[in-house]
């Protein structure tokens, strides 16, 4: 076992031991270093920090079998292509998830692990969602996707799912917060989705590897939806909602709260009208979204990271020149750049936004720079 491999397993081993739980584990970390100095200290120290009772389960933990096994499957798992763990001590651990009320001291990946950087728009809703409301989710993460924000969301049926298939048909893909272990699918009926997200984006999960689906652990995953996205948009939601969990925990973490109103005799609009009551922002087209967030590639471009916002420059550039000056309808827009539909209303509102552009009556485009 290399070094690296060692430190991971000490990560995996203290958050396999029984009874501890992420408070007392992040406050043995503060008090005593990483999880081998943990290991290594003595038991009045342990009992210090977290009691009696937890000083005695980590000391049995370093030569428990059947926790050795657990891990041993973790670091197999983590080896296998598009695997990782990623702890708190790692540089890509999400900064927004640092600085929440309780950040799980193991993330399990798989897929795509840069996609933890990248800016985030959660969008949930019901599981039991309408057909229009699931039209609506595809339609607006597909929107968001290609103005560069990963959408995040849970993996469950109904408006999760449909976020997720939007997500993945941009530019900014999608990540999959879930409630098992890393290894499980849940839903079944969401296997096909579970392969294509591991495949073009990110499924993230805080429980170990074999973990089931158990009904208390799916509440847990909604701090950290929250955590990796700049704003939470709401679809569907009754009032009793774990959707509007999501949106208390984004209010709490400084996010944006959006939600897309309904019939005043839907009890799924009940839960979006409740948030509207409550601060949400009410919005009608993915555009709303976008003037309250930004684009994507401004906050990347002011921190200097990347290439990205050279692209984005490149495309707006290239789609200014094929506007020319006269007033331009949509349609041949499109004919003209060669984009798609979506990634060419992106660019529209990037540059109407940048008032490089206006946006006239009929659905036409003026170029306002020379």
């Amino acid at each position: 076992m290399s070094p690296l491999d060692s430190g991971l397993a000490d990560w995996v081993r203290l958050s396999l031991v029984p009874g501890l739980g992420d408070a007392t584990l992040r406050n043995l970390l503060r008090a005593l270093g990483l999880p081998a100095r943990v290991f290594g200290a003595a038991r009045a120290d342990l009992a210090a920090v977290a009691g009696e009772a937890r000083a005695q389960a980590i000391l049995g933990a370093r030569n428990d079998s059947a926790i050795a096994q657990r891990v041993d499957l973790a670091l197999q798992w983590a080896a296998s292509g598009g695997n990782a763990i990623v702890t708190l001590a790692d540089d890509d651990y999400p900064r927004g998830l640092l600085e929440a009320a309780d950040p799980p001291p193991l993330l399990y990946l798989k897929g795509r692990r840069e996609l933890l950087g990248r800016p985030g728009v959660a969008i949930v809703g019901s599981r039991n969602a309408t057909a229009q409301g699931m039209a609506n989710a595809e339609a607006f993460a597909r929107t968001l996707s290609a103005a560069g924000y990963t959408i995040v969301s849970g993996q469950a049926l109904g408006i999760d799912a449909a976020a997720h298939r939007g997500g993945l048909s941009g530019s900014g893909s999608t990540i999959a917060v879930i409630g098992t272990g890393p290894d499980i699918v849940y839903p079944a009926r969401n296997r096909d989705l579970a392969h294509a997200i591991a495949a073009d984006g990110l499924i993230v999960s805080e429980f170990a590897i074999g973990t089931p689906a158990l009904s208390a652990n799916f509440p847990r995953r909604n701090r950290i939806i929250s955590a990796l996205s700049r704003g939470v948009l709401v679809v569907e939601a009754a009032l009793r909602s774990g959707s509007l969990i999501t949106a208390r925990l984004a209010g709490e973490q400084g996010r944006d709260v959006f939600a897309i109103p309904g019939s005043i005799h839907s009890p799924l609009s009940k839960g979006c009208h409740q948030l509207i009551k409550q601060g949400a922002k009410l919005v009608d087209s993915a555009a709303d979204v976008l003037e309250e967030l930004g684009s994507a590639a401004r906050p990347a471009q002011a921190a200097g990271a990347g290439d990205a916002p050279q692209a984005a420059s490149g495309a707006a550039a290239a789609l200014l020149a094929a506007m020319g000056y006269d007033a331009v309808g949509f349609d041949a827009l499109v004919e003209r750049s060669g984009s798609a539909p979506d990634t060419l209303s992106a660019l529209l509102l990037e540059l109407e936004l940048d008032g490089r552009i206006a946006q006239l009556p009929g659905g036409r485009f003026q170029r306002l720079e020379s």
